[in-house]
């Protein structure tokens, strides 16, 4: 979803109607708008005794995408041994605990390959450098339990559309479906895509979501931005022949944005079909329309992903075929185009009312960047977090990309640790997605400084905050006295007090609290 070629030479074109030339990434990279309402601070429970502070989000996604395509994070070459591999996922993981973040977007299928056994395409060619060569493991269920293991939720990440980087689709494996079924395959550029037209594409990439979601324990289904390539020059997409067959008296355009819309809304009904728990979202590209386009659109002029690349997000949140989405914003604040405030604005009004969870896609890729002034303020992306406070739809953030945790550019990562996530936070509770609050710990005791309990039925986590010595207690109200969200039932107290335990759900429903504490040593 965010590097290569081909995002760059996207980028080059996005702002259609202005001539700047701007970066945008992850992967390589009708109706009327809600106003956004700005985020209040909101009363506590009746039985809190505390008003929300929102430097401490009780709820919030802090998310990071790993991107395998091109070897962009991981793994970081090709041709790595078992335990490199192993051991740069790891530092990967632990770079993101140590901001408190709680998700990771690891891309799964990259161009209808596979970093997983599938049964259904050949093996990915950035595990080993050769396509269809077997890496000798199965990556997955370790990247999957390395994750739960460290409290992060895992989405597996999948392009839908992209059959391969070469559009010789002869250098393929003979079992990779471009080379099975030329016929679903367009040439474009340099490279060969499924057509989005054909109702066995769709059936294809259900089934191969659906294999995922049924032989291993993801949390997420995570589409990128890519539906309808990108533009490329004076290329033309040549779906011709599918259009005179299936398009039925539409306008191309409008069968083009019914495709994708086919195939989101069968991807959701076979993922909750299969584990109601697992949760299916997109990433689209931040400007869905301009006010120049569409008076309900954004106050922005760059390229619409509704008339470009056909990818219609205002329709699978009115149609709740997904559960949540992670815009691409990855403009800063006073960029003429596209400003990072008229957008976040307008996509909180978009989701407002709909039950569908918004995120923003933060562009720390970008940081440090010469091309863009902005972009060399340390503090551009904290402000962004900043900003999102005001708007009560924003539910966390998901940056991109994951290596960059690891240097840090700028300390832009540092200061936005320090200034918004300094506590730990829960997830959102997503509406429609299964999941209710387990038991509360029982058997809590401590020994010396560590506290432990029985394992809770139905319980993948547990809370725990520490009681302050005075003021209020607002464990029910935001995290401003959460200290830790462990995978196993115990937990080493740092400094003696009381502390209260409560018990997580896979989709993080919370118990009532049980209380204990912790005597001085």
């Amino acid at each position: 979803m965010r590097t290569g070629r081909a995002f760059l030479a996207a980028a080059a074109l996005a702002v259609l109607t202005t001539g700047a030339a701007y970066v945008f990434g992850p992967t390589q990279v009708e109706g009327t708008a809600a106003a956004a309402k700005p985020k209040k601070e909101t009363a506590a429970d009746p039985e809190a005794s505390c008003t929300a502070d929102a430097r401490y989000p009780k709820r919030q996604l802090r998310g990071v995408w790993i991107a395998t395509v091109q070897n962009t994070d991981w793994p970081s070459r090709t041709g790595l041994g078992v335990d490199k591999q192993k051991a740069e996922y790891g530092k990967l993981l632990d770079a993101a605990v140590a901001r408190n973040f709680n998700a990771v977007y690891v891309q799964v299928r990259p161009a209808a390959d596979a970093i997983y056994k599938s049964p259904y395409e050949p093996w990915s060619r950035f595990l080993t450098g050769t396509a269809g060569k077997d890496p000798g493991w199965d990556p997955l269920p370790f990247l999957i339990s390395e994750a739960h293991r460290r409290g992060l939720e895992f989405h597996a990440w999948f392009n839908p559309y992209r059959a391969s980087y070469d559009a010789d689709v002869a250098k393929l494996p003979a079992n990779h479906p471009a080379r099975e079924h030329p016929d679903w395959i367009v040439k474009y550029a340099d490279r060969a895509y499924f057509n989005p037209g054909l109702p066995q594409v769709r059936e294809h990439v259900i089934k191969v979501v659906k294999d995922v979601v049924k032989r291993y324990d993801v949390d997420g289904v995570h589409f990128d931005d890519y539906f309808y390539p990108y533009p490329s020059g004076n290329a033309t997409f040549d779906d011709a022949a599918a259009f005179t067959k299936y398009g039925k008296g539409k306008k191309l355009a409008a069968w083009r944005r019914d495709n994708v819309n086919k195939l989101v809304a069968k991807v959701s009904e076979a993922v909750h079909e299969t584990k109601p728990y697992v949760k299916f979202g997109i990433s689209p590209f931040g400007i869905w329309r301009n006010k120049s386009d569409d008076p309900t659109g954004s106050d922005t002029s760059g390229m619409s992903a509704y008339d470009v690349i056909y990818a219609d997000a205002r329709a699978w949140i009115k149609a709740g075929t997904v559960d949540y989405v992670i815009p691409q914003l990855y403009w800063p604040r006073g960029f003429a185009a596209a400003d990072y405030r008229a957008l976040v604005a307008w996509w909180a009004g978009e989701v407002e009312g709909s039950g569908v969870d918004l995120y923003i896609g933060q562009a720390l890729y970008r940081v440090g960047a010469k091309d863009e002034k902005a972009w060399q303020r340390p503090g551009e992306l904290a402000a962004h977090l900043e900003l999102n406070r005001k708007y009560e739809q924003v539910a966390g953030d998901v940056f991109f990309n994951a290596k960059l945790l690891l240097s840090d550019p700028l300390g832009s990562m540092g200061r936005v640790a320090k200034q918004h996530y300094a506590r730990p936070a829960l997830l959102p509770l997503i509406k429609g997605v299964e999941g209710a609050a387990p038991a509360k710990p029982a058997g809590v005791r401590a020994q010396g400084t560590t506290l432990s309990w029985a394992p809770s039925d139905g319980a993948h986590s547990y809370a725990v905050y520490q009681v302050p010595k005075s003021g209020p207690d607002c464990q029910s109200t935001d995290s401003r006295n959460l200290v830790a969200v462990v995978t196993s039932p115990s937990f080493a107290a740092k400094t003696p007090g009381t502390y209260l335990i409560t018990s997580l759900d896979r989709a993080q429903h919370e118990s009532k609290p049980v209380k204990a504490k912790v005597d001085p040593v």
